[in-house]
């Protein structure tokens, strides 16, 4: 898979070297091109220096093909528009913009643009929410028998009833993350485009609860 990651500070250079550890192809977009020293010298990717949100920079950097993009300049401005731009003219799958300011968070939210507020940011959250296949153990229990996952999700499960994907999953959906925001989950909610689901799953299932959830729902036999 293809990732753009545009800034390249320590949160960028960071995300950028975890997913080209991963096996992605990363390109690194950046206004000052000594920038680009954080990611090493072991760094395999391209790096493209110029404004984020042109629209040539972000083909250079191979927008085009992503399959996800993280905004993570300094600046919440230049990350949304990039962030908008990537979603609503390139069609990227996947996109996260990082946000200063924790107000704006869910105005952007509902724009369809998941977004990190730097008060609660980590890479590892960022790569959760960029990564669209697979899931993130957050707990096991001291058997390894039962695990708590952060699952992402293909785009086309955004309507289905909580209850119904409990179902068609055989797992259990205790919270999902909203808008920036921890909510319990209850039967009768909807996944809404942008949320994170959280959910309990045997060790032995997890492959197949996130193979399931990678695909439409349609195409669950």
């Amino acid at each position: 898979m293809h990732y753009v990651i545009m800034g390249c500070g320590r949160v960028g250079a960071i995300l950028a070297r975890s997913l080209e550890r991963r096996g992605h192809s990363v390109a690194a977009i950046d206004l000052s091109a000594d920038a680009f020293r954080r990611l090493g010298p072991d760094f395999k990717g391209s790096t493209v220096t110029g404004v984020g949100f042109e629209r040539e920079v972000l083909i250079k950097a191979g927008v085009e093909r992503a399959d996800g993009l993280a905004a993570v300049s300094d600046g919440d401005n230049t990350n949304i528009l990039t962030a908008r731009i990537a979603r609503e003219q390139f069609q990227v799958p996947t996109v996260v913009a990082r946000i200063y300011d924790p107000r704006r968070a869910e105005v952007y939210e509902r724009l369809g643009i998941p977004t990190v507020a730097t008060v609660r940011w980590t890479a590892d959250q960022v790569l959760r929410r960029l990564i669209p296949v697979g899931g993130e153990s957050l707990w096991r229990d001291p058997s390894g028998g039962v695990r708590l996952v952060e699952l992402s999700y293909h785009p086309a499960w955004v309507g289905c009833g909580l209850a119904e994907l409990e179902r068609r999953l055989s797992a259990r959906i205790p919270a999902l993350s909203r808008f920036g925001q921890g909510v319990l989950a209850r039967p009768e909610m909807v996944l809404q485009d942008g949320d994170i689901i959280y959910a309990m799953v045997e060790a032995d299932q997890a492959s197949e609860v996130e193979e399931t959830l990678s695909a439409p729902p349609g195409a669950q036999a």
